[in-house]
């Protein structure tokens, strides 16, 4: 049976006769559903080196070591695929993700998907990891996605993301600008009854929360660039909260302004740059669970949001200089 580096400390002389089971719960965090699998495993939990059960005492001096067994995702097929791997080390991966791929494979997609891509790249450098995402990204938002490499890993970054303790920022650009610059969209969302593929803003949904930030506006208001910070992760949540604000996300064929109205704004040419919703990823954050140390991610912009950008830009040094020398 192979295992992956275990989890150890030594016991300190104020945990002098603590159970085990009480001494990981507190000082490595270790989840009952985790160690409920450690105690089935052979070498799950030893003290010096020894088999012990949860309930045993330790002494001060005692090694306490966690072995978790190495898993596979063998219901994942490895395919080859260009990563843009931010960082790896042996717990944790944190990969770029572009858009118009799938995080994980689901009905209708087996293949192509980011997962297939991760699985393949552990197999070639020889790792026994199973595909563990911590949060995922629509399929046509691209940026940043942080993937456990154990179980441990995966408990203590959940549990982080859901006390609101993972960063995650946003950029996007949408049609419209906010009336408030600098604000925050607090109204709950949930599935919209006559299409239960879409997600709607109802008194009724689940609490939903979004900050956002006005970095730029473009076209003399008509488009803007926004910073977004999610509170809550909910499915669409930044689409639906901008719509919300009468901002839809350029390119976004779900949440965005139907066809007559994009063609009343002028704006096919945006459209047709981006040719999915304007979303990115940028800034990832949160304690590393081994390291015990904040850590810190980015991921620039890809060349649609940047080519969408510039060319969003450029107008608006062209009737900066058209205003001057009117002037």
């Amino acid at each position: 049976m192979q295992y992956y580096e275990p989890l150890s400390l030594v016991v300190e002389m104020k945990d002098d006769g603590m159970m085990v089971r009480t001494l990981v719960e507190r000082r490595l965090g270790v989840s009952r559903k985790l160690l409920s699998r450690l105690k089935l495993t052979e070498q799950g939990i030893t003290v010096n080196g020894q088999r012990v059960y949860t309930n045993d005492r330790v002494k001060a001096g005692d090694l306490v070591e966690l072995r978790m067994e190495q898993e596979r995702s063998d219901d994942i097929l490895p395919e080859p695929m260009a990563l843009d791997i931010v960082y790896e080390d042996r717990d944790l991966l944190i990969v770029n993700k572009p858009p118009g791929i799938v995080v994980h494979p689901t009905h209708g997609h087996y293949t192509g998907t980011l997962a297939n891509g991760v699985v393949h790249h552990w197999q070639e450098r020889g790792e026994a990891v199973r595909f563990r995402p911590i949060h995922r990204l629509d399929e046509d938002t691209s940026g940043l996605v942080a993937i456990a490499k154990n179980p441990y890993i995966h408990q203590q970054l959940s549990e982080q993301l859901q006390a609101g303790e993972v960063h995650k920022s946003y950029l996007a650009y949408v049609y419209n600008a906010p009336q408030i610059a600098v604000g925050t969209v607090n109204e709950p969302i949930d599935r919209d009854p006559d299409s239960p593929h879409i997600r709607i803003v109802t008194p009724e949904g689940y609490p939903s929360v979004t900050h956002y930030e006005t970095v730029a506006a473009y076209r003399n208001g008509a488009a803007s660039k926004i910073k977004l910070k999610l509170e809550t992760g909910r499915t669409h949540q930044i689409r639906v909260h901008m719509k919300h604000l009468g901002c839809p996300l350029i390119g976004d064929s779900m949440y965005g302004f139907a066809s007559p109205e994009r063609q009343a704004a002028g704006s096919p040419e945006l459209e047709a740059m981006v040719n999915r919703q304007a979303l990115h990823a940028a800034v990832l954050g949160f304690t590393h669970p081994m390291k015990r140390e904040w850590m810190q991610w980015e991921a620039s912009l890809p060349d649609d949001l940047r080519q969408l950008e510039d060319a969003l830009q450029q107008e608006n040094n062209s009737m900066e200089n058209g205003e001057i020398e009117q002037a």
